[in-house]
């Protein structure tokens, strides 16, 4: 069974002379939008021609398939504990988008056998070769089941909100990151969610740019501001993304623009099929 798992990735790596890019969204605290930033930001890299799968990673609380409008009947748990094969447990949205649900499968993850382990590398990697982009919706805060993956991808997309409690939980899952990292080479994105003026979203980006700078002397990248948006709630209801359901409304140019952003200043440094920074890491933190 290994030997044929091989045998494919070495196939796709002829084939794909990148890996997909992984992006985890996370935020200090529940109730930001994150979510919602995760589906919908994988519907506007879906419609710039991109291959994009979404894990949902927010263990025992996971919503992407309610705001996907889609069913899943498994879980990772599935594919590790009943030897399901990953491709069954991919589901196929509207927008041509895949979704994996973590369920609780995660929830003992630092636990996981040796074989477990060398199955999930497996097929992740292998996944890495099919799809462009890799969008992990994480659980807010950082536990022991979520740090392998969060320190783990290539880039870091923080939500907030300009509430105080938001602002600073943020802070502090940033802070979590710089000091656990391995290699200082994360690339982390600040999203202010739900402001009601554009201006309020942006002064409260640039102080947590400001403090991550003067106090752990790390760079923070802007992405933008997501203001408060009726369309939002209404598209939340009906179980369909605002890009799909609102797509000339002004929260659907705002996402827009910050994908826009993240795709184009932000200068992704793609890497070749042979070496997989994500795999690496991810490997690392299992064989400690």
């Amino acid at each position: 069974m290994m030997d044929q798992a091989e045998n494919l990735r070495k196939m796709l790596k002829k084939k794909h002379s990148v890996t997909a890019r992984t992006i985890a969204v996370v935020s200090g605290k529940g109730g930001v939008g994150k979510t919602n930033i995760s589906v919908n930001t994988a519907i506007s890299l879906s419609k710039r021609g991109k291959k994009v799968l979404i894990f949902d990673f927010d263990i025992g609380m996971g919503n992407v398939n309610v705001l996907l409008g889609v069913d899943s009947k498994y879980t990772i748990s599935d594919f590790l504990e009943q030897q399901i094969p990953i491709q069954d447990i991919i589901f196929t949205a509207p927008n041509q988008i895949s979704y994996i649900s973590a369920g609780n499968g995660f929830d003992n993850i630092v636990e996981l056998n040796r074989e477990a382990i060398d199955r999930l590398l497996s097929e992740l990697e292998e996944l890495q070769y099919i799809y462009d982009y890799i969008i992990f919706d994480m659980g807010a805060g950082a536990t022991k089941a979520n740090i392998q993956i969060l320190l783990s991808v290539d880039d870091i997309f923080v939500i907030t909100t300009p509430e105080p409690t938001a602002i600073t939980d943020a802070y502090s899952m940033m802070k979590y990151i710089v000091l656990n990292e391995v290699e200082a080479d994360h690339r982390l994105f600040l999203i202010c969610n739900r402001s009601e003026r554009e201006k309020e979203g942006f002064q409260t980006l640039e102080r947590l740019q400001i403090a991550m700078k003067k106090f752990l002397n790390k760079e923070i990248l802007i992405l933008g501001v997501l203001p408060e948006d009726s369309h939002v709630r209404k598209s939340v209801i009906r179980q369909v993304p605002f890009l799909s359901e609102f797509p000339r409304s002004s929260i659907t140019e705002y996402l827009e623009k910050i994908i826009q952003t993240y795709l184009g200043e932000a200068k992704l440094a793609m890497h070749s099929s042979q070496s997989n920074p994500f795999i690496r890491k991810l490997r690392s933190f299992f064989e400690r």
